[in-house]
């Protein structure tokens, strides 16, 4: 546009607008109004991809702008430059703002814009008269995005050149980067090529690590840095390769996210880490019974290589089935984290190792509390069967070898794993619409099993608000299930729900009045009832005399009237 054409903001537009959120979704010839203030818009040519440009960015258009009448009063056209402009800016009009915020790269489209959202009383004399509609052929040529990564000004990301996928790196991920940095006057402090970093850690100054955790894999960006995302007040002194940064001073860094390394925390205590060094195919992961195949190189933290399987061509791959305890814990948990061809090196603590024993392996001894390392590439699996896959007899067969294998790890005292067991065999039958009588009879029978079995695990892992749970379940399907309400009366103990324990425990005895259990049961719970009211009694009398005396220390301050008497009911 001319420099007397600028298209400016008209200063009598309200700034709140009520716009749509997402462009609309038109057909070539189709004419829609955006927002509800008149703006028109008609698309004449489709645009690519989905993408459309954001306030903030630096967009580029062709136009051509008209009265209603046909009269042209400019185009960028004519005068064969395209016009840029930074969006929602306030740098153009507002139809113009709102409008191509719904336009993707490459579309070309006519806006017909209310006097309200262009020049509106006044006009912009002598071109355009006021209160004039006004009509503009557009066509989005590009746009640069920026992003303002902290929302204070302080890193203005603008892309250079988009990368790949949807994917951004997180804390924990090892990020590959080329990047080079300068002051305001062009000078470079910095500068690398190829350098890798864990983003939680950074490299150079803070805004590296912000700046990529917006990127995608390949894009580049040029970012102006504000002092305290660069060096502060101090600035930084010149060392090795690295030019001096004086303090206070913007930067300008051009930054490329080549690639990264994805990792994850295997297990919530941060014990057992996978780090992907070769991404995998698809989506399909095992599941818990799976049985995978897998090459596996297992070393200590001095690189002392300890087993070492399927790497040889003569060598079968290592073949083990999932939750089994055929391998050690974190290899077991982190092998159904992954997908196939996916080679990841993990570092597993002692608690999902060898733990504090010695052990001996096939190339090396594992000295106790050992932290040990293992590269494993998963070559194939074989999932174990879904529920979803299954037909009514084979669910009620498989559920009940799950409440088997469950109840031979309770007998172990591996009640964590016998827990998942029980699970996972209610899981199989939780849905039994489609089942005949005869069948869900036995799939409640197996549900009543595997819940009270699953309870009795819950309470050895003292989580008892679970091992309440299930025995409710249980109890939902046999209200007169003596074993249940047993449990459900020492979850409640544990809890220290009293009154509710010693309701289950006497429904307990009237069904079963014999019960030695049960009637031990009663018997704990009485003495906890004895010693809870000895301690509320202690609590109470102690707060009341606290109370007393407080009382009478500000009476005796506010006038020499005595005290009334407070009665403690000695009960309490």
């Amino acid at each position: 546009m001319d420099e007397d054409f600028d298209i400016p903001a008209a200063n009598e537009m309200d700034a709140d607008m009520d716009l749509p959120d997402d462009a609309p979704m038109m057909k070539v010839g189709e004419e829609k109004e955006i927002g509800n203030q008149g703006l028109k818009k008609k698309l004449v040519k489709e645009g690519e991809g989905w993408d459309t440009p954001e306030n903030g960015d630096e967009v580029e258009v062709h136009y051509t702008g008209t009265l209603l009448d046909g009269t042209q009063f400019d185009s960028s056209r004519d005068r064969g430059t395209p016009f840029k402009f930074t969006l929602g800016q306030g740098n153009v009009i507002k139809g113009w703002d709102i409008g191509i915020k719904t336009m993707k790269k490459g579309e070309n489209a006519v806006f017909t814009i209310p006097p309200e959202l262009a020049y509106g009383e006044s006009g912009s004399p002598p071109t355009i008269p006021p209160n004039a509609t006004l009509q503009f052929d557009v066509e989005l040529l590009s746009w640069t995005s920026v992003k303002d990564i902290c929302k204070d000004g302080g890193i203005i990301k603008k892309i250079l050149k988009e990368g790949e996928k949807w994917e951004n790196p997180k804390d924990l991920d090892e990020v590959l980067v080329n990047y080079e940095a300068r002051l305001e006057d062009g000078t470079v402090v910095g500068k690398a090529d190829g350098v890798e970093f864990t983003v939680k850690d950074g490299h150079f100054c803070p805004t590296l690590a912000k700046a990529v955790k917006t990127m995608k894999k390949g894009e580049k960006v040029l970012l102006a840095v504000k002092p305290q995302y660069g060096f502060g007040e101090k600035g930084k002194s010149a060392s090795g390769n690295e030019g001096a940064v004086p303090p206070n001073a913007t930067l300008q860094i051009a930054l490329e996210l080549v690639s990264w390394k994805t990792v994850s925390e295997i297990t919530d205590d941060k014990k057992v880490i996978k780090k992907i060094l070769k991404e995998g195919d698809g989506f399909e992961r095992p599941n818990e019974g799976a049985v995978v195949k897998v090459k596996l190189i297992g070393k200590l933290q001095d690189g002392t290589v300890f087993v070492k399987k399927g790497h040889s061509e003569e060598e079968q791959l290592f073949e083990f089935k999932t939750d089994e305890e055929q391998v050690i814990d974190g290899l077991d948990r982190a092998v159904i984290t992954m997908k196939k061809n996916e080679v990841a090196l993990l570092t597993i603590a002692p608690e999902y190792a060898f733990g504090s024993a010695e052990s001996q392996q096939e190339l090396a001894v594992v000295p106790p509390n050992s932290t040990v390392h293992y590269e494993v590439e998963l070559v194939s699996f074989e999932k174990e069967k879904e529920s979803w896959d299954m037909n009514t007899e084979e669910k009620i067969e498989a559920a009940g070898k799950k409440k088997e294998q469950g109840n031979t790890l309770f007998k172990a005292g591996k009640y964590a794993r016998a827990s998942k067991r029980y699970e996972k065999a209610v899981k199989y039958i939780e849905y039994d619409t489609s089942f005949g009588d005869e069948e869900k009879k036995q799939a409640k029978a197996l549900k009543v099993a595997c819940n009270l079995n699953n309870a009795a695990c819950k309470l050895k892992l003292k989580d008892y608000k679970q091992a309440e749970k299930l025995c409710t379940k249980v109890l939902d399907l046999d209200s007169r299930n003596v074993k249940a309400l047993y449990r459900r009366a020492q979850a409640y103990i544990q809890m220290a729900d009293l009154d509710l324990a010693e309701f289950d425990i006497k429904k307990a005895l009237e069904i079963d009045p014999d019960n030695r259990d049960v009637k031990l049961e009663y018997k704990t719970l009485k003495e906890k009832m004895k010693e809870y009211n000895k301690k509320e009694a202690k609590f109470y009398g102690n707060m009341f005399a606290k109370m007393s005396m407080f009382g009478s220390t500000e009476s005796n301050k506010a006038e020499p009237k005595e005290a009334e008497p407070m009665s403690v009911d000695s009960k309490a």
